[in-house]
């Protein structure tokens, strides 16, 4: 699976990195970085929560 980021739709709340710091990033300004976007098995179920955390739907998982 793939962790995708819409970088136009992040307000910068960092909420997503608190899941998944392994996955993402913050920049300076608190908007969020892919470290990685091809997600390992292990790692969707954190992706998942990423994704749901998200009050503006920046990211989304897709195979």
């Amino acid at each position: 699976m793939k962790l995708l980021l819409d970088s136009t739709r992040c307000q910068g709340y960092g909420l997503c990195q608190e899941p998944a710091p392994e996955l993402i990033d913050l920049d300076e300004w608190g908007y969020a970085q892919m470290r990685v976007a091809d997600v390992p098995a292990e790692g969707q179920e954190i992706a998942a929560a990423a994704v749901a955390v998200c009050p503006n739907s920046a990211l989304r998982l897709v195979k």
